[in-house]
C-alpha cells in the first residue's frame, strides 16, 4: 500500500521509535548520571586537599607508567583540576540536556581512564572501592549507561533548551 507523500514525510519527522515511559526512564538516567558527575566534580573542586595523586600512584597494569607519569608533581595540579573540570561539565550538560553526546562520549572517556588505572581483573588491586568486583566495575557500567545515553537522545523531549525555543504564534493572536 503506498502512503501519500505529505503523509510519509510527516511520519518520518515524527517517527520516534521509543514510547514516553521509555523516553522517561532514559531521561531519569541521564539526569541521575548527570548528577553523580556533578556531584563528584562539587565535592572535589570544595575540598582543598584533594588530589588524584594517589589513585594515580596506585595504578596497576599496562597502563601503570602513564598514570604514574600524570601523577608527577610537575603537572598533577592540571590533572586534577582537568578532573575536576570534566566531571562539573558533563553533570551540568546531562542534568540539564545540552550537548549531551559530547558529554556523554566526555564522561565515556574518563571512565575508561577511572577503569584502566584500576581494572577489575583477577590479580590486580581494585583500589578504592566498595564492594569486589570481577572484570565489570562501576565505572564501566556507568560508562555503558553514558553510551546508551549518547545513542538514544532525549534532550529533544526534555531539556533546558525547550524552554527557550520559539513556538509558533496562535492563529488567534495573529488576527
Amino acid at each position: 500500500m503506498a502512503i501519500p507523500c505529505g503523509l510519509q514525510n510527516q511520519l518520518h519527522m515524527n517517527e520516534n521509535p521509543l514510547s514516553t515511559r521509555q523516553l522517561n526512564v532514559l531521561v531519569l538516567l541521564r539526569i541521575f548520571i548527570g548528577w553523580h558527575f556533578l556531584y563528584e566534580g562539587v565535592i572535589k573542586f570544595y575540598n582543598p586537599s584533594w588530589t588524584a595523586k594517589g589513585y594515580l600512584l596506585s595504578a596497576e597494569g599496562i597502563f601503570k607508567p602513564l598514570f604514574g607519569m600524570l601523577a608527577k608533581d610537575s603537572i598533577i595540579s592540571y590533572i586534577d583540576g582537568i578532573n575536576i573540570a570534566i566531571l562539573l561539565v558533563v553533570g551540568i550538560c546531562l542534568i540539564l540536556g545540552i550537548m549531551v553526546r559530547n558529554a556523554s562520549l566526555s564522561g565515556v572517556f574518563l571512565l575508561l581512564l577511572y577503569y584502566l588505572a584500576h581494572p577489575a581483573l583477577p590479580g590486580f588491586n581494585q583500589g578504592p572501592a566498595e564492594g569486589s568486583y570481577w572484570i565489570v566495575n562501576k565505572n564501566l557500567i556507568e560508562a555503558a549507561a553514558l553510551l546508551v545515553l549518547m545513542y538514544f537522545p532525549t534532550e529533544h523531549y526534555f531539556s533546558v533548551k525547550l524552554l527557550f525555543r520559539k513556538r509558533p504564534v496562535p492563529q488567534s493572536v495573529q488576527s
